[in-house]
């Protein structure tokens, strides 16, 4: 074993060959990591064009694309060690658990039309407890309640490979498939919650994944101006490369990704005003406060995206592996595309759901 993973670590360090770019010219990895980008940011664009004009499904679409090519990546990234019954379940259920958000929420929100009161959030003028209000919230959508029901059948069915498949499966095997249920499906539902916040939700996927991106950006290049004149690392046993001087960087990149969110944001509300796109909230104003409220929001979200990222290159470490897939040129997986995103989405979700309870 020791050997084994030896010689993968001994893999990992070399070189490996560049892609080919027209008249055999090599395309460096940063060149290669920009087109990949692009195109990822237009991917993102695009779904996220779709949500705004025809349906939030559209994103749940992108979001269950993740959770399917993200979870078969962490299965793969076990080399063997999860059963074949182990994996099917594990596939099975990380896609029904954002589908069943998904649809359930349509059903209650769109179809059966249950809202939010218009009458202002759960406090009122004299800063009580509304019981007018808190009484119309409670028991109206239940689709977080049943999607609760389905992540729970998954653990169950795979603690039932324990009975029905006892001499193929372990302990060891059961526990490697409950981690690869948990990540990353369990935080991409938490991205679709976000997708359908009956308020803020646009202002929330702008905020995952534009100040992830943007912190990621900044971090780079500031580790790469100041890494070596401030070579104080961040985790040296998780992710070398990683300096805190870069860390900081990526601070500053999540304030300058809150800040074009900000006039991106209000813009598409000015658009709303002349008819041009779908209704959104409009509970905000322009002012000083909302503004230092989006970067500190971007700060924190940022600092949220850059543990994301220390999680999967922990997992990766552990698992003595360099990247998690291979589908995107330059960057590797879809898992290492999205990692930063995975723990932004959590803080973005109670920001914004915090505020929708309190201020409406």
């Amino acid at each position: 074993m020791e050997e084994t993973q030896q010689e993968t670590q001994q893999s990992l360090q070399e070189p490996q060959p560049l892609p080919q770019g027209k008249g055999g010219k090599k395309l460096g990895n940063l060149g290669l990591r920009c087109i990949t980008g692009a195109v990822y940011i237009l991917v993102l664009a695009a779904f996220f064009a779709l949500k705004i004009f025809v349906s939030d499904l559209f994103f749940d679409a992108l979001i269950l694309a993740f959770t399917v090519v993200g979870t078969w990546e962490m299965t793969r990234a076990f080399k063997g060690k999860l059963h074949a019954s182990q994996v099917t379940i594990v596939m099975i259920f990380s896609a029904a658990v954002i589908i069943t958000y998904a649809v359930a929420d349509f059903v209650f929100q769109d179809l059966l039309e249950v809202k939010l009161p218009d009458n202002g959030g759960i406090f009122d003028e004299s800063g009580g407890l509304n019981e007018d209000v808190i009484r119309t919230l409670v028991g109206r959508n239940y689709a977080l309640h049943i999607t609760f029901v389905v992540i729970l059948a998954g653990i169950s069915v795979l603690l039932a490979l324990l009975v029905f498949a006892h001499g193929q499966v372990t302990l060891e095997s059961t526990g490697c498939a409950m981690l690869c249920y948990v990540y990353p499906s369990f935080l991409l539902l938490v991205l679709s919650i976000c997708n359908h916040l009956q308020s803020y939700s646009e202002l929330a996927v702008m905020f995952v994944f534009i100040v992830a991106p943007s912190s990621d950006a900044l971090a780079y290049f500031f580790g790469k101006l100041f890494g070596k004149k401030l070579p104080l690392k961040m985790a040296p046993g998780i992710s070398p490369k990683k300096t805190v001087i870069g860390g900081f960087g990526g601070l500053i990149g999540g304030a300058i990704g809150a800040v074009i969110i900000f006039f991106m944001y209000y813009g598409i509300m000015w658009l709303d005003d002349v008819g041009v796109t779908a209704q959104i909230i409009r509970n905000m104003s322009i002012t000083p406060l909302n503004l230092i409220f989006f970067i500190g929001l971007g700060v924190v979200t940022s600092a949220f995206s850059q543990f994301g990222d220390l999680v999967e290159s922990a997992i990766k470490r552990k698992l003595a592996i360099k990247d998690m897939g291979k589908i995107l040129p330059g960057h590797g997986g879809i898992l290492d595309r999205i990692d930063s995103a995975l723990y932004a989405g959590l803080i973005v979700c109670l920001v914004m759901v915090l505020r929708l309870m309190i201020v409406g």
